[in-house]
């Protein structure tokens, strides 16, 4: 049996600019991959939103869900109660049953069977499917659809956001799509400082690789007006400064919860709105680690 591996290489999109793996895997390479090795007990450096990670980091998960459920109340200037919500590749439904507790009618879709079930056991309506299709309700049309952490993963995304326009998403309905924001100029230095490689470099598993520009070029190219964007606390400054976390899970949680203590100690002490001011100055300098947008069809 042959061990050989593509040797992939990057080349930025002809008309969005984002950049995107080449050669493309093809669907078969694609499954294989996710069903031997993605969602296996042994390959965590992708699949770090396990159950046990969103458990033990819950109130810093809650509050970040609940940044989204504010912002999308405010663009569709109504409560989400009530709201229809998919969240499309929606592991281990969290951000659903967040949503769902704030009164919204919550639906979802993942290929991964554990988190499928995990989600019917907490009451909700989630299927397995995989990502060759968005419309997997009969046609049912959402006030919300949210893509995290998703994007980056698609063999195709141009074709999956204009499915999602065309046929998913309501007229005048949010669509949230948080992805990492690669190749950021902190996580350039930090690799220079500490002698790396591009680790952020991974295909099959990401096969698209963002920033806050052209996130924002893909979706207004696709006809969504983009209303409202964010980045994440930039990570990768604890490189530069020469914390080199990067194979250091020891190092690297250190780092994450000192991350969180940030952002946790400004929402208690009321200054919630300085760190969403920051993170979207941090957005318009393409910093950050991720990178979200809310965005509607015109």
């Amino acid at each position: 049996m042959s061990t050989e591996r593509t040797a992939y290489t990057l080349k930025p999109h002809p008309q969005y600019g984002f950049l995107q793996v080449a050669p493309t895997p093809s669907a078969e390479e694609i499954a294989k991959f996710y069903a031997e090795e993605f969602y296996s007990s042994g390959y965590q450096g992708f699949n770090n939103s396990s159950l046990e990670v969103l458990t033990r980091d819950q109130e810093f998960h809650v509050a970040h869900w609940d940044d989204i459920r504010k912002q999308v109340e405010v663009i569709a200037g109504r409560p989400m109660t009530g709201m229809s919500v998919l969240d499309v590749g929606c592991g281990w439904a969290q951000a659903l049953l967040h949503f769902k507790s704030k009164g919204a009618d919550c639906h979802g879709f993942d290929p991964a069977d554990e988190a499928v079930e995990h989600g019917r056991k907490n009451g909700l309506d989630v299927v397995k499917a995989g990502m060759d299709r968005m419309d997997v309700f009969g046609g049912k049309r959402f006030d919300v659809v949210t893509l995290m952490n998703v994007l980056e993963h698609l063999a195709d995304p141009v074709r999956v956001l204009k499915e999602i326009r065309d046929s998913v998403l309501k007229p005048g309905g949010v669509l949230v799509i948080e992805v990492p924001n690669e190749f950021n100029p902190f996580q350039v230095c930090g690799q220079k400082v500490n002698d790396l490689n591009q680790w952020w470099f991974a295909p099959p598993a990401h096969l698209n690789y963002f920033n806050g520009e052209t996130l924002r070029q893909l979706l207004t190219g696709l006809n969504y007006e983009v209303k409202h964007a964010e980045s994440s606390f930039p990570l990768e400054m604890f490189l530069v400064f020469g914390d080199n976390y990067v194979g250091n899970r020891e190092l690297g949680r250190q780092c994450h919860e000192r991350r969180m203590a940030f952002e946790m100690n400004l929402r208690k002490h009321g200054f919630e709105h300085v760190l969403h001011d920051l993170y979207q100055a941090l957005a318009e300098r393409n910093l950050g680690r991720q990178v979200i947008a809310y965005s509607v069809p015109r």
